[in-house]
């Protein structure tokens, strides 16, 4: 995931918390923020230490970057993302991560492309 794609700041994570919409499940809270005349989504990232040690929580890091990779095409561009992990996901395969951020998308009324939804809906 390109640097353009990443929120670092405390002050823009504060921003999309505040003014932005959030939706959740069991395992991803997500806040989604709209910026008009922006280029390119962005998300922030954030996983507790009370998911695990350092090395599962980039782990579970590095699948929700590897989701919204696969995404982008379908990802609108003019807005910011923060994902929060919860605990029940240190256990998850890949899967059942991009599972679960699908749902938490389509809650938060994002379009998704039809074949990922076929196959979420075999699961």
């Amino acid at each position: 995931m390109k640097k353009t794609n990443r929120i670092k700041k405390n002050a823009e994570f504060q921003a999309v918390f505040q003014k932005g919409k959030s939706s959740a499940n069991r395992q991803f809270v997500l806040y989604c923020l709209d910026k008009p005349g922006q280029s390119d989504f962005r998300i922030g990232l954030s996983v507790s230490k009370k998911v695990g040690n350092a090395v599962t929580r980039n782990h579970i890091k590095r699948m929700i970057r590897q989701v919204f990779t696969e995404l982008k095409q379908c990802i609108d561009s003019e807005k910011d993302f923060v994902i929060i992990a919860r605990k029940p996901c240190a256990e998850m395969t890949y899967e059942q991560v991009k599972s679960s951020l699908l749902h938490v998308m389509r809650r938060s009324g994002m379009k998704l492309p039809s074949e990922e939804r076929k196959r979420e809906e075999m699961q």
